[in-house]
């Protein structure tokens, strides 16, 4: 596969399955600039998920570096052992790392996940890193093991001790709204530009604990009502308390 390893410089699910995890998830990041590291394959690459977080950033004043380690495909496992996002971990000076692989939904799935994250959390602490897991989500075909897939990244970083952006988790809270919601792109497995832009919300919103429901963070063409939706799902996603008069946006 096409080697995507490149870095570029740029200007929590519902209560049920718990929104949040790991000893710093209840604290988020401070700063107004950071050095954010993202290893993971093309549901990370698809919409250019970093760029769209770090113009976030940019809306509200603050700065997001960015370095991405990404290959199609890839588990943990396979980053592991192709060896360049452990060598960017050990060498960037980065303040996060954010990793995600596919759904891993199936049991032996979970424990694959649960261990590649430890290891990878474990370089990360040593490193001076914080480590962090991105909640995805299943093919559309696949659909109804969405819990599935959030509890296994929620597991996983509680086992790994590292922070959890729980993006799946926004999704599920966004079709509780709207089903019809095309979070979707074309082949029904990568995100459409809707689908990425509540992921990059919640990351947005937990490294730099920062509120969402703004209107500052809309992009140009979007509609505003189906805006305001996402930023609900992102903020329901991460824990945020909401008045019951603003849910799904309103």
């Amino acid at each position: 596969m096409k080697r995507l390893l490149s870095a570029v410089a740029a200007v929590a699910i519902l209560a049920f399955f718990g929104a949040v995890s790991g000893s710093r998830a209840t604290t988020g990041f401070d700063g107004i600039s950071l050095r954010v590291l993202f290893v993971g394959n093309s549901l990370t690459t698809t919409n250019d998920l970093p760029a769209r977080i770090a113009e976030l950033a940019a809306a509200t004043g603050r700065e997001l570096e960015i370095g991405k380690v990404t290959f199609d495909g890839y588990s943990l496992e396979d980053h592991w052992n192709q060896g360049d996002a452990r060598t960017a971990i050990s060498t960037g000076d980065w303040d996060v790392v954010i990793m995600q692989q596919g759904p891993s939904a199936l049991l032996e799935s979970q424990v694959n996940l649960r261990l590649w994250a430890t290891r990878f959390a474990d370089e990360a602490r040593a490193a001076g890193t914080r480590p962090g897991l991105l909640t995805v989500w299943p093919e559309v075909y696949r659909q109804l093991v969405l819990p599935d897939v959030i509890v296994s990244y929620r597991l996983a970083a509680q086992a790994a001790n590292a922070e959890l952006f729980p993006a799946g988790e926004a999704w599920h809270a966004a079709w509780g709204c709207n089903r019809r919601l095309g979070l979707y792109g074309p082949d029904g497995f990568h995100p459409s530009r809707l689908g990425t832009y509540v992921a990059a919300l919640v990351v947005y919103g937990r490294l730099f604990r920062a509120p969402l429901l703004r209107p500052t963070l809309i992009p140009e063409g979007m509609a505003p009502r189906t805006a305001r939706l996402l930023q609900w799902s992102a903020a329901t996603a991460l824990g945020r308390r909401l008045p019951p008069a603003r849910r799904c946006g309103r």
